[in-house]
């Protein structure tokens, strides 16, 4: 997800989107451990994600 995606979305919308992320990851992390996934680099671009959204999320709240 581009930053320039997050930075649209309301502090609402990311905090939705930030559980929803989690669970995929938590999910991904699950599926590995049964069958091993054919592209690991997803799990780094998820947690980068993340990180990118809380970030953007902390700045916003900051704001108000």
């Amino acid at each position: 997800m581009k930053v320039s995606e997050v930075r649209e979305m309301s502090v609402a919308d990311l905090r939705d989107r930030i559980e929803i992320e989690k669970a995929n990851l938590d999910s991904m992390k699950i599926n590995h451990a049964i069958s091993p996934l054919e592209d690991t680099s997803k799990f780094k671009k998820t947690r980068q994600d993340i990180a990118r959204m809380i970030t953007i999320l902390a700045e916003k709240e900051k704001q108000n």
